[in-house]
């Protein structure tokens, strides 16, 4: 438990330089600068690896299923490496009261210092019968663990915001964590389900620094929730020129034209699917041909229907529709090779009116 990133890899006598690869790694899934490496190795060095406490709520495992496919780096070597993963019901070693009896430990022996995840949402109607552990209601077991955790990280979009059992009409009155649990820094991972190397970008953080991250106005990791996907979306300059699929089997869906008539909210959305993407990069919801949802975002479950357009874009200067914006790009795009045309015209007659008088110069 008290043994650093270091002190593991010489126990596995492994090189100083595969774990300096390892703290380049990290830094840049950190999307730290590069001269904070430095510090990275001196906690990677120094730092002893952090306990951390897993629990499920109203969840689906989606987000579990997420994690465990972390690929940069790779979800087994944040578990083995990186922290030290005291309870997870999905990758636990021990279940029932064994590990109940294991967390309540670990919440005594090291209070104030573990980590504490939370995924699912938590139901308070009902008495809170509707998600039970270990013969209690879920809702108890999450303040115990939050009195004594340094900090909470939210997983997924239902702990985030309520997730899709807060939709309406919510008969078991799920409610994010941040509305049960107060008095600690809480850090907020949407996305249903997160990006795998999000969660680990984040736990490694905490877990190197022993602090959180830069977060933005609603709790999220500036590093991983700056950008909407729109902006780094592959299909922007088609929507810049106004090219638009129209439906999902046309010919501009075909040739991968910007999605937004068919209901995709990436002007809204704000996630990193655009540049970390999925499966270690390979690929994401747009570019499967599938337009943005905007999982990350609150109430995006009670979207109906899911792929129904946003009334307005945001256009430079203006706020216009996806038709006029369309117009507005084949004017300006008509314009400009009108224009051009007679910039070619003149040029050419300059020219000749030149070799005109070289001629004529010549001659003399």
């Amino acid at each position: 438990m008290n043994k650093s990133l270091w002190d593991i890899f010489q126990s596995r006598n492994l090189s100083r330089r595969d774990f300096i690869k390892n703290c380049v790694m990290v830094t840049s899934i950190l999307g730290l600068a590069p001269h904070m490496l430095t510090e990275v190795v001196n906690a990677a060095e120094k730092k002893p690896l952090i306990p951390v406490l897993w629990i499920h709520g109203h969840e689906c495992t989606g987000c579990d299923e997420a994690f465990i496919r972390s690929q940069t780096p790779l979800a087994s070597d944040t578990i083995l490496n990186m922290i030290s993963l005291e309870e997870m019901e999905v990758l636990g070693a021990a279940a029932g009261e064994t590990l109940e009896h294991h967390s309540k430990e670990i919440m005594q022996k090291y209070a104030g210092k573990y980590l504490l995840l939370v995924e699912g949402a938590v139901p308070i109607g009902e008495g809170a019968i509707t998600c039970m552990i270990g013969g209690k209601p879920f809702v108890d077991k999450l303040k115990e663990a939050a009195q004594g955790a340094a900090a909470v990280i939210e997983v997924g979009s239902c702990a985030t915001w309520g997730g899709i059992q807060a939709a309406k009409p919510n008969p078991t009155n799920s409610v994010a964590i941040s509305e049960v649990i107060s008095g600690k820094p809480i850090i907020k991972i949407p996305g249903c389900p997160p990006i795998p190397e999000v969660i680990t970008g984040v736990v490694m953080h905490y877990s190197l620094f022993g602090t959180i991250p830069p977060l933005d106005s609603k709790g999220r990791p500036k590093q991983f929730f700056g950008n909407r996907i729109h902006d780094t979306c592959y299909r922007r300059a088609f929507f810049d020129s106004g090219m638009f699929v129209e439906t999902f089997d046309d010919i501009a869906s075909k040739a991968g034209w910007c999605l937004y008539k068919v209901g995709c909210r990436g002007p809204e959305a704000y996630n990193s699917c655009g540049n970390l993407r999925w499966w270690n990069g390979m690929s994401y919801p747009i570019q499967s041909g599938a337009p943005c949802i905007a999982c990350a975002a609150n109430d995006f479950w009670d979207n109906d229907p899911f792929h129904q357009r946003l009334p307005n874009i945001p256009a430079p200067n203006t706020i216009t529709n996806a038709d006029k914006f369309g117009m507005i790009a084949a004017g300006v795009t008509t314009a400009g090779v009108i224009a051009h045309g007679v910039a070619s015209y003149v040029n050419h007659k300059i020219k000749s009116k030149q070799r005109k008088d070289e001629n004529e110069e010549d001659n003399k």
